[in-house]
């Protein structure tokens, strides 16, 4: 007894707090918390969405919100917004769509999502990150392989985390690599009688490249695998009126699942995922995220029926994001800058320096020169990159993409000349 007794402290006393160890290793972000909040991190834009917002008190030039079509503060859509929040409020209907949830407009938005993806069959999502996650993890059992793009966006890695087989993951748009992970996935398959699933973007929403969907596609015949592409970006900016990536390289019928997300184009909460009827149909009844969780509240629903018809009659939104995306890309590139190898609206640019010269560069931009844009740092990317991200939207004017190009010079020189030298981050407050 007394030596069970004497085990039991020493095993006590090897225990640890799972709050002891988050305290000591608040992550690789969240170790800068204390320096950052607030300002680098979950900064605070106020006021109507559009090219030029508030931020700490002072008006400036806006380049990370995903408003791409300029839909967000459109009158049009905030009238219909508005008028479904009165008619509708925001609870209806409640419950989950299985259960209380279903109305003739969920209906209707997945038909003409249906329609105007020209894809047999649709299921309306509440969340495009929680959407997408469970669509990768309802479409597989043990048996089946994953075969994913190593830079997919988080909620298509978690969705790969959640399954419980095999998965392979190939280097970012190297088909060398992705041929070699279909060959072990098509090994694996033969013996466990499984199929295989390949994970990608249409647009890879950091660098802006889009996903090599024609070459995956002539994969497709040897290897036998179903695709699924994730065209949060895509959806409403490339291809016919906006129909995503697949359609721009002339592959969109070979796209087995097209997972797209409002939270972009259509400046709203929501996404969906389009296909055959019996996969979609599938989904509907196995996707635990959407059988257990609330629906659409019936002003979101609305507001995004009148979204996809303004997207789909309104060419003009599409045309003035690519005269300004086109404009802005190409002062950059004339003016030296990388932005790698883009061929989207996402405009990356890279600059070599530390953490501490980012922090210097981003409180240059927002303070002195009234420019708020997104900064890129490691473990996103490599260290010593440092990586400024712009979102061009249809809002956005020639006289905006001068004043940064102008801007962005007068920044890389001060960069190379050492003045944003620093070993730290630096306070903001």
């Amino acid at each position: 007894m007394v030596l069970l007794m004497v085990e039991t402290i020493q095993n006590q006393a090897n225990m640890q707090d799972i709050f002891d160890k988050i305290k000591k290793n608040r992550g690789p972000l969240g170790q800068h918390a204390k320096e950052s909040h607030g300002y680098f991190t979950f900064p605070k834009l106020e006021g109507p969405i559009g090219n030029k917002m508030t931020f700490r008190g002072k008006e400036v030039l806006v380049w990370s919100v995903n408003n791409y079509l300029g839909l967000s503060n459109h009158p049009e859509i905030r009238k219909v917004d508005a008028d479904a929040a009165k008619d509708w409020g925001m609870g209806y209907p409640m419950g989950a769509r299985m259960m209380s949830g279903q109305t003739s407009f969920h209906e209707k938005l997945e038909d003409e999502l249906s329609d105007f993806m020209q894809k047999e069959d649709t299921f309306l999502l509440n969340f495009g990150y929680q959407g997408c996650m469970s669509a990768i993890e309802a479409l597989v059992d043990r048996r089946d392989v994953i075969v994913y793009d190593s830079e997919s966006h988080a909620c298509m890695v978690d969705g790969v985390r959640l399954h419980m087989g095999k998965r392979y993951v190939y280097k970012h748009n190297d088909m060398e690599s992705f041929a070699k992970q279909l060959e072990n996935a098509k090994n694996y398959t033969e013996e466990t009688g499984g199929g295989i699933l390949v994970v990608t973007e249409g647009v890879f929403g950091m660098a802006g490249d889009q996903g090599k969907l024609k070459e995956i596609v002539s994969f497709k015949k040897e290897y036998n695998f179903r695709l699924f592409v994730d065209d949060a970006h895509g959806f409403g900016t490339i291809g016919e009126n906006g129909r995503g990536a697949g359609d721009l390289q002339g592959v969109h019928k070979d796209i087995d699942v097209y997972f797209g997300t409002f939270a972009k184009a259509m400046a709203t909460i929501g996404a969906f995922v389009s296909g055959d009827e019996d996969i979609i149909e599938f989904l509907r009844y196995n996707m635990r995220s959407q059988t257990f969780a609330k629906s659409l509240p019936m002003p979101i629903v609305i507001g995004a029926l009148k979204r996809l018809e303004m997207m789909r009659t309104r060419p003009e939104f599409k045309e003035n994001l690519w005269k300004m995306a086109h404009a802005l890309q190409d002062g950059l590139t004339k003016a030296g800058f990388d932005i790698g190898v883009t061929n989207s609206a996402v405009t990356p640019v890279f600059l070599k320096g530390s953490l501490g010269e980012a922090t210097n560069i981003t409180l240059d931009l927002r303070e002195n020169y009234n420019i708020f844009t997104s900064i890129v740092v490691y473990p996103v990317v490599p260290k010593e990159v440092i990586m400024l991200r712009l979102i061009p939207t249809a809002v956005h004017t020639m006289e905006d993409v001068e004043y940064t190009i102008s801007t962005f010079k007068k920044i890389k020189e001060r960069l190379e000349a050492g003045e944003y030298h620093s070993d730290k981050i630096v306070s903001w407050s």
